[in-house]
């Protein structure tokens, strides 16, 4: 199983959210099962509060940085 980025989770669940096309078609466009797409689209609707949440913000940068 290829493990997808989050940019190209947060790219498709975008395109989805657009209205334009349906799951199916998009899944199907990316090479996808829907089944995955369905769950990623969940997902980010549930944290899309952590965008606004500045804490959650901060403590992601400061997993991501490394100290040399």
């Amino acid at each position: 199983m290829i493990e997808n980025s989050l940019e190209f989770k947060t790219k498709v669940v975008l395109e989805l959210l657009e209205g334009e096309k349906i799951l199916n078609e998009i899944a199907s466009k990316y090479e996808i099962l829907p089944t995955s797409l369905k769950s990623w689209k969940k997902q980010f609707l549930e944290n899309a509060s952590l965008a606004f949440d500045k804490s959650a913000v901060v403590k992601e940068y400061m997993l991501n940085v490394r100290v040399f």
